[in-house]
């Protein structure tokens, strides 16, 4: 069997972008993540139940997408400010991009501002956003093999959410052989498992995130 290896490299302009933005939010105290995800796999829903669990922090979510403003609409009802960026076709965010959407957000030095990537485990994990924290979601209903398929978006995150747990009584999925692979590609990667509907391991994905953004505060 013949395997060809086909690896396009991160433009080092994007790289000096992302440093630039990275430390301007280092500045502000405000801690960029970066979420990225296949369609459909929970990230809107998930950040509509972390701004019910984190009240006492300013929130803003940056709204990637190709068209359409459902999410950022969704967003807004639960009462954090958002800002939809349409990415005119492309399926992903560079630092360019969310460097001009970053500015575009009223709120004054929020505490946390949540990227909402285009949904795609391709290309977001090829182009550094200049986020301070990288976080991917996996649905249940995918499956566990994608860390096999999709690899660097699994080395390149420093947490991975499974979502949607409420559903494991449905679908074949392991969710210790999904963790191990992840594992396997990056040994640091947190793992959160989660049902944003249930409210099942919630605590201690915001445990992480208070920490993280104090972390952050700090440096």
């Amino acid at each position: 069997m013949k395997v060809l290896e086909l690896n396009l490299p991160v433009t080092s302009e994007n790289d000096r972008e992302a440093d630039l933005l990275r430390e301007e939010m280092r500045r502000k105290g405000t801690l960029l993540i970066n979420l990225m995800s296949s369609p459909g796999a929970g990230k809107t829903t998930l950040l509509s139940a972390l701004i019910r669990a984190l009240p006492e922090y300013r929130i803003a979510v940056l709204e990637a997408d190709i068209a359409s403003s459902v999410d950022a609409e969704h967003i807004e009802a639960f009462g954090a400010e958002a800002v939809q960026v349409h990415t005119g076709g492309m399926c992903h965010m560079d630092a360019q991009m969310t460097a001009e959407a970053v500015h575009a957000v009223s709120v004054k030095n929020p505490d946390l501002l949540f990227l909402e990537n285009v949904g795609n485990l391709i290309c977001p994990a090829e182009y550094d956003t200049g986020a301070g924290r990288n976080i991917m979601l996996l649905s249940v209903p995918e499956g566990d093999d994608k860390p096999l398929k999709y690899p660097l978006m699994f080395e390149k995150s420093d947490a991975l959410i499974i979502t949607k747990t409420d559903t494991l009584p449905y679908f074949t999925f392991d969710l210790e052989k999904c963790a191990g692979r992840a594992r396997k590609l990056n040994p640091g990667i947190r793992i959160f498992p989660v049902s944003a509907k249930t409210g099942e391991g919630m605590e201690a994905l915001t445990a992480w995130l208070r920490s993280e953004a104090a972390a952050w505060k700090q440096k």
